[in-house]
């Protein structure tokens, strides 16, 4: 994400961005900023909880102000700002369609914003948006890899277990595993750590 606000000024050509994401209860929070200029931005707007970006995010649409210094929709912004932040812009990120965070750019003098700047702004939310999706595939493809790895490592563990529950008891294989899943799912535990406990205690007695 530093990375993405980064090339946004490279691109545009613009003083500065800055990107701000929502958390759990959907209050915004600051994530990165290209500059303190950005940071002060980014800052003010979320101590007074309002400024275009704040706006961008819970209209969910482009908000652009000429000079955030003189703009009557928030008076209080100005005497937290940085001098040189002058115009602003904020398009939301959005994931399917819903906002999750915004896309905030400035410049150090007044500026009128254009239909161009924010169409382009919007495309590369987009990009952003894209980016998101394939973290968050990539944390899903790990959680399943993790999850697999752990039935690799613990499955000798468990049929071990299984096997010895058959004998004792005179059991199947799946009233055994049944069994042994139902009891660790009573007591809050991993299968593999209530089978390596019956192995190891040599108990195996189910509820």
């Amino acid at each position: 994400m530093e990375r993405a606000v980064d090339v946004v000024n490279t691109m545009f050509g613009y003083s500065g961005a800055g990107l701000m994401f929502a958390e759990e209860g959907r209050d915004l929070r600051y994530l990165v900023a290209t500059d303190e200029r950005g940071r002060s931005l980014e800052g003010a707007q979320l101590y007074l909880g309002q400024g275009p970006c704040v706006s961008a995010y819970e209209q969910n649409s482009a908000v652009t102000s000429t000079d955030v210094h003189t703009d009557p929709r928030w008076p209080k912004l100005a005497d937290r700002l940085h001098p040189d932040v002058r115009a602003v812009a904020g398009v939301p990120v959005r994931l399917g369609g819903e906002p999750v965070g915004t896309l905030n750019v400035y410049q150090s003098t007044a500026y009128e914003w254009d239909e161009s700047d924010v169409q382009a702004l919007y495309g590369y939310a987009d990009v952003i948006e894209q980016l998101l999706m394939a973290a968050m595939a990539a944390e899903e493809k790990s959680a399943l890899a993790d999850q697999l790895q752990y039935a690799l490592d613990y499955r000798v563990v468990i049929e071990r277990a299984i096997g010895y529950l058959m004998g004792k008891h005179d059991m199947t294989a799946t009233e055994a595993f049944t069994g042994l899943r139902k009891q660790a799912r009573d007591s809050r535990r991993r299968v593999a750590d209530l089978a390596a406990e019956v192995l190891g205690e040599g108990a195996g007695e189910l509820r």
